[in-house]
C-alpha cells in the first residue's frame, strides 16, 4: 500500500510560503527530499529554488501558477494552504467590510481556490494530501477578530466536509489549528504580554514556534498517515485542552 514514512520527490506545493509557518512548512519538507512549490504574494522572501508569486484572492493567477508547477515540477502529490491574513475588527468600525472581504478570500476562499485548481492531479493516484492550515480560533473565539474567527471556522468546516466528499478518491482533507506561535501576526506583541498569556492559558508556558507546526504538518502528509481523515488538529500547546 505504499505505506512509508517518506515524502522523497512528492510534489508539495505551499502557500503563504515566504514567512511564518509557511516558510518553515516549505523548509521541512525540502529537507525530507520533498520537490516543493513555494509560493506567496511577496515572492522576493521565498524559500528554494522552485518559487512562484502567487495572490490566492486570482483564480486566474492560481490556475496559471497550478499549471507552471505541474509543468516544472510534475503533478502535485500534496497541498498545504497555509496563506493567510489577519485584520483587527470590531464589528462596528468603519473599515469592518473591507477587513471581512480581504480576510475571507484569503483565508477562506483562497483555499477552496487552491483545493479546485489542485485537484486532478491530487486524486490521479488515489494518494493525494489537502493539509489546511486553520487556528484555534477556528475552535473558539477572541473578540474583535470575528472576519478572522469566521474564516477559520469556515476552514474547519471545509476540511470535514471535503474529506467526506474526496475519501472516495483516496485523496485525504485534514486540517491543523495552531495556537500562539511566533509569527509575523504574533511579532507586534510585546514579549512580555507573550509570556503572561502563556503562562496563563497554555500547559506548556510558552509560545510555540512555526517548526513544531510544521512537523505536524509533514507527518499528516505522509503515505503512511493514509488513514486519517477529517482531523481536526490543534498544535497549541495544550491551549484547547483549557478551554472553559
Amino acid at each position: 500500500m505504499g505505506l512509508t514514512r517518506s515524502v522523497t520527490d512528492k510534489v508539495v506545493l505551499v502557500t503563504g510560503a515566504a514567512s511564518g509557518m509557511g516558510r518553515a512548512i516549505a523548509e521541512v519538507f525540502s529537507a525530507e527530499g520533498a520537490k516543493v512549490a513555494a509560493t506567496d504574494r511577496h515572492a522576493d522572501d521565498l524559500p528554494g529554488p522552485a518559487t512562484w508569486p502567487l495572490d490566492v484572492t486570482s483564480r486566474d493567477a492560481i490556475t496559471s501558477v497550478v499549471d507552471q508547477i505541474v509543468q516544472t515540477l510534475g503533478p502535485i502529490d500534496v497541498l498545504v494552504n497555509c496563506a493567510g491574513v489577519s485584520v483587527p475588527a470590531p464589528i462596528d468600525a468603519d473599515g469592518y467590510g473591507d477587513a471581512w472581504d480581504v480576510t475571507l478570500a484569503v483565508n477562506l476562499v483562497g483555499y477552496v481556490q487552491m483545493i479546485r485548481a489542485c485537484l486532478p492531479y491530487l486524486a490521479r493516484e488515489g494518494t493525494g494530501r489537502i493539509v489546511n492550515v486553520a487556528s484555534t480560533e477556528g475552535l473558539g473565539a477572541t473578540p474583535y477578530l470575528s472576519p478572522y474567527t469566521v474564516s477559520k471556522h469556515g476552514v474547519v468546516g471545509l476540511t470535514r466536509s471535503l474529506a467526506c466528499e474526496l475519501g472516495a478518491q483516496g485523496v485525504t482533507v485534514n486540517c491543523i489549528c495552531p495556537g500562539p506561535i511566533h509569527t509575523g501576526m504574533t511579532a507586534s506583541i510585546p514579549d512580555g504580554d507573550k509570556q503572561k498569556f502563556a503562562r496563563r492559558r497554555v500547559p506548556l508556558r510558552r509560545y510555540g514556534d512555526p517548526e513544531e507546526v510544521a512537523h505536524v504538518v509533514l507527518s499528516v502528509a505522509l503515505p503512511a498517515s493514509s488513514y486519517l481523515n477529517g482531523a481536526i488538529i490543534p498544535v497549541d500547546g495544550g491551549l484547547t485542552a483549557k478551554f472553559g
